[in-house]
């Protein structure tokens, strides 16, 4: 992981925001619930970061990380509550970094193990703090990473957060798209028919491993996604007591159902490849991944991830009868009844990123050597200027 190694273990301070037009932007500063992160540099070209808050407390966490060389891109989708993604922030990034230099460099395993070390790491929190917050047994969060060296992309993801890529259609295409959508990240939904069939025979045993209520696919009708970060009651039954169980489970469970194994995809870099979509299911629950794709590429960069969050709220407020100012004006916690928190952050590939470390590139953000990274809020709601001094969830670098 040549230009994350290098660069990592010298830098701890990152903007929040800072630089792009980050913070409560002036298009967005009437709804106290957006965030966002306009247009910023990283190596291979700009990128675009933006948040809404639906939750009591935001739920979604993301970070972006640049070198010289190299880009990271997390999104945690956190449920149950913020605990689960505020965690997998704070170590996720580090634990690749820490991997990537005891084994000469960036790779699927490399990944894969980050990720199993967050999960270990996180359930032996919850097994500590079970004494005094039992609560955490019941908190996850889904995870997707994006990760660009040395003119590779890997993509990792557990549960339903989603990458897409948008690339110039080829000559085949079908449709008039100049743009055409490729989705690069699966979604560990059991809303899907394969994924369903797949926890279905894991499990055969168990004739209440799925099952649907109101039209909702549910792994022992509490949960829909089928891999994360967590949620230490579905995997680790001896940590929760017979009394706890009757509360949250509603059908008896001996044996682990759910997975922190991601599904990871590398891919070389095309001279096609346009941009990159990583968002949280708040926004595919509201757009089509060909519609997002035709967004971006229809509009200025500047600004453009939250035009996708404002797209997907507008589709929120549809689906309601209601108008977008409506939507607006409704309060945390209560909206999360018209949409979910999302998070988007829109990558642009300007340049292949096989460049030499240091070598300048193209992007709008200046001076090509700059170590810089943005992290989103831990809370929109409450973001002021004190969460920039001592934020206890960011990252330990070294």
């Amino acid at each position: 992981m040549g230009g994350l190694r290098r660069w990592l273990p010298s830098c701890c301070c990152f903007d929040r925001g800072g630089g792009g037009g980050g913070g409560r932007s002036g298009s967005v500063a009437d709804d106290g619930l957006l965030w966002d992160v306009a247009l910023k540099a990283h190596a291979s070209g700009d990128y675009s970061v933006a948040v809404a808050q639906a939750n009591e407390a935001l739920e979604d966490q993301a970070q972006v990380l640049v070198s010289p060389a190299s880009t990271l891109v997390g999104v945690y989708d956190g449920h149950g509550g913020p605990d689960a993604a505020r965690f997998v922030n704070a170590r996720l990034f580090s634990l690749i970094q820490e991997l990537a230099s005891e084994n000469g460099g960036l790779s699927t395993e490399v990944i894969r193990q980050a990720f199993g070390a967050t999960e270990d790491e996180f359930m032996d929190m919850v097994a500590k703090s079970w004494p005094t917050q039992p609560r955490l047994v019941s908190v996850g969060s889904c995870c997707l990473v994006g990760a660009i060296e040395d003119g590779t992309l890997y993509v990792a993801n557990l549960g339903d957060s989603r990458a897409v890529l948008g690339r110039r259609a080829a000559p085949g295409d079908r449709g008039k798209r100049r743009t055409v959508a490729e989705r690069l990240s699966r979604d560990h939904n059991v809303s899907d028919e394969a994924v369903r069939r797949e926890v279905v025979e894991a499990h055969p045993d168990d004739p209440h491993i799925v099952t649907s209520a109101h039209g909702v696919w549910r792994i022992k009708g509490i949960i829909t996604v089928s891999r994360s970060i967590g949620d230490a009651y579905l995997k680790r039954p001896d940590m929760c007591s017979p009394a706890l169980m009757q509360t949250i489970c509603p059908f008896p469970m001996w044996r682990p159902v759910m997975s922190a194994v991601p599904s990871v995809r590398t891919r070389k870099l095309r001279p096609g490849d346009q941009f990159l979509i990583f968002a949280s299911d708040g926004l595919w629950e509201q757009l089509t991944d060909e519609a997002a794709v035709d967004i971006v590429a229809r509009n200025p960069r500047k600004g453009v991830a939250m035009r996708l969050v404002r797209a997907a709220q507008l589709e929120a407020a549809r689906k309601k009868d209601m108008k977008y100012e409506s939507i607006a004006a409704i309060e945390k916690g209560r909206r999360r009844r018209f949409h979910d928190d999302i998070t988007v952050v829109v990558l642009f590939l300007d340049n292949r990123p096989s460049c030499a470390p240091g070598a300048p590139t193209q992007s709008s953000g200046g001076v090509a050597d700059e170590i810089d990274g943005t992290y989103a809020p831990v809370d929109v709601f409450s973001l002021s200027s004190d969460d920039q001094v001592d934020d206890p969830t960011r990252p330990v670098l070294r």
